[in-house]
């Protein structure tokens, strides 16, 4: 069911020319795309889901691991919250048992460098699922769930489909 609900959204993703132009498969809850790029910044490869939502929430939000060859980019996290933070509000990524504070603006947040991102996506590979916890904007703590099923294959798919655009 989670897949029928995801598979509308990430086609939408893959329609829309600045996002996403090739897929590169749907691996349960995550798909994997590639964007050719026009730009300077040229390709780019990700894997891609939405948060786990609950009947009769809206679908905001979303998990991303990045792969930008030219700029020597590989395998970045970036999660968009599924609504605003407190500016002074922590962002912390649950995985599995283990705990990372992110790098957070107002709506998107980071691993703060390339090493806790290895971290993060080795936790990624054997967990079942990931959360990712703040205080919104209005004073209210949330958290944004996400299903692991298929990440790994999809961060795999991701990372070869950029391998030979470097």
């Amino acid at each position: 069911m989670r897949r029928a609900l995801l598979l509308p959204t990430l086609i939408l993703l893959a329609s829309m020319p600045a996002l996403a132009r090739d897929s590169l498969g749907i691996f349960e809850n995550w798909g994997a795309f590639r964007d050719p790029g026009g730009s300077q910044n040229g390709p780019r490869c990700y894997a891609i889901a939405e948060p786990v939502v609950r009947r009769g929430q809206a679908r905001k939000g979303f998990a991303s691991v990045g792969n930008w060859p030219r700029q020597r980019v590989r395998g970045q996290l970036h999660v968009r919250l599924s609504r605003a933070r407190s500016a002074q509000a922590p962002v912390t990524l649950s995985v599995g048992e283990r705990r990372f504070t992110l790098v957070a603006g107002q709506v998107d947040a980071w691993a703060p460098d390339a090493r806790n991102d290895a971290q993060i996506i080795a936790a990624m590979r054997s967990a079942s699922s990931m959360s990712v916890q703040t205080v919104g904007a209005d004073g209210r703590a949330f958290a944004d769930s996400y299903a692991l099923r298929g990440a790994a294959t999809a961060i795999d798919a991701a990372a070869l489909g950029c391998a030979k655009l470097r």
